[in-house]
């Protein structure tokens, strides 16, 4: 079967859909992804690990405006233009929308073409904007329209299903975040054994994360390190000066490789707020990073990541306030056997449930449902 994907960015980090289209094609399919690359950065067209990427860019037009939120409007016309040219050079059979700002353009094919639509939501996209865009209700009432068309939804977790039942009575799977299995036997950090505490954040640099309180914080311990990176964000550039003055705190900048710099740190920071309409019930990559490397994770309790690390007893929750981060870094610090043993039911959860690979049959049985 030959797939089409599409999602509005240019596809050069994105682990859920670089995950899914390699399951794909294990299992016999061709997938094309079409990108958008607004800022016109990459290749048109490249390969990558069987894997056919061609990107989109903005026209003269698009790139007058001002927000990408307006350009994003004008790409649902010039991505269904793209796509249709990519359907009379090699016609696919099926289209799978990532999240819903890719979604108008899937039902202008599913439309055109008579194809079946997938709509994988890897966001509730409505409540994701809302902190930047005051017309955010319009997303909500514009995605519960195009579910109507939607032939077979995807979600990443059980919280989320339940909500989107309720604007739905079409299939939904739940295909969730997990890596893959690195290894099957723990694997001991560098502080093993150590009073000492090494912390890992590599992801968005948002003020939603509570990461200037964590640099703030880390900074006046002692026998703690903090290694903090991320390529983009609105607050890298301050989390890059207040890290430069403290000798404990180092700012990584971009890091092409995640998982050997999660196997060699102690725990892995991951806070979200509670107030944030789409986080508060989102799977996050950094706690998945984190199990199937052993390692706990710091998390923010009353969210869908602290429910799941109270549920497996795999790290700390805590609430949003830097004296209960102090003390949960301080217990971490001060008690090498605890970490151990979170970091080692980390491990055992992840092999157990926790693994992309599981998730991967699941994948696969929707194609095989959808096209039946």
């Amino acid at each position: 079967m030959k797939i089409l994907m599409i999602l509005a960015n240019p596809f050069t980090n994105d682990p859920r859909v670089y995950n899914e289209a390699k399951s794909l094609i294990k299992a016999g399919h061709n997938v094309t992804v079409l990108a958008w690359d607004k800022n016109k950065e990459n290749h048109s067209k490249e390969v990558k690990d069987g894997i056919n990427i061609v990107r989109s860019y903005n026209t003269k037009f698009m790139n007058m405006l001002p927000y990408d939120i307006f350009r994003l409007h004008f790409w649902w016309n010039k991505g269904y233009k793209d796509a249709l040219k990519l359907y009379k050079e090699k016609p696919f059979d099926i289209v799978h929308c990532h999240d819903q700002s890719s979604l108008p353009i899937g039902l202008k094919l599913k439309r055109k073409l008579n194809l079946p639509l997938i709509y994988d939501a890897h966001e509730i996209w409505g409540y994701m904007v809302s902190k930047h865009v005051p017309w955010w209700r319009y997303y909500l009432l514009k995605e519960k329209r195009l579910l109507r068309h939607v032939d077979h939804m995807i979600i990443t977790n059980d919280v989320r299903k339940k909500i989107y039942e309720k604007k739905t009575d079409g299939d939904i799977t739940v295909i969730d975040n997990y890596k893959h299995i690195i290894t099957s036997k723990y694997i001991k950090p560098l502080n093993h054994g150590k009073k000492q505490l090494a912390i890992l954040y590599i992801g968005a640099l948002l003020e939603t994360r509570f990461l200037l309180e964590l640099v703030e914080v880390v900074g006046g311990l002692q026998g703690v390190t903090l290694n903090i990176g991320g390529k983009s964000g609105e607050i890298r550039s301050q989390i890059k000066e207040k890290s430069a003055l403290h000798n404990n705190v180092n700012f990584l900048g971009t890091v092409p490789e995640i998982m050997p710099l999660t196997l060699e740190n102690d725990v892995v920071f991951i806070m979200i707020s509670t107030k944030d309409k789409n986080d508060i019930t989102a799977s996050t990559n950094k706690q998945y990073e984190a199990m199937v490397c052993g390692r706990p994770i710091i998390c923010t309790k009353g969210t869908f990541v602290g429910d799941l690390t109270e549920k497996e007893d795999v790290g700390i929750s805590i609430e949003e306030d830097k004296n209960s981060l102090r003390d949960a870094i301080m217990k971490l610090r001060d008690n090498h056997e605890l970490r151990e043993k979170l970091g080692r039911k980390a491990l055992k959860a992840a092999s157990r449930e926790y693994n992309w690979e599981k998730q991967e049959e699941n994948l696969v049985k929707v194609y095989e449902e959808i096209t039946r």
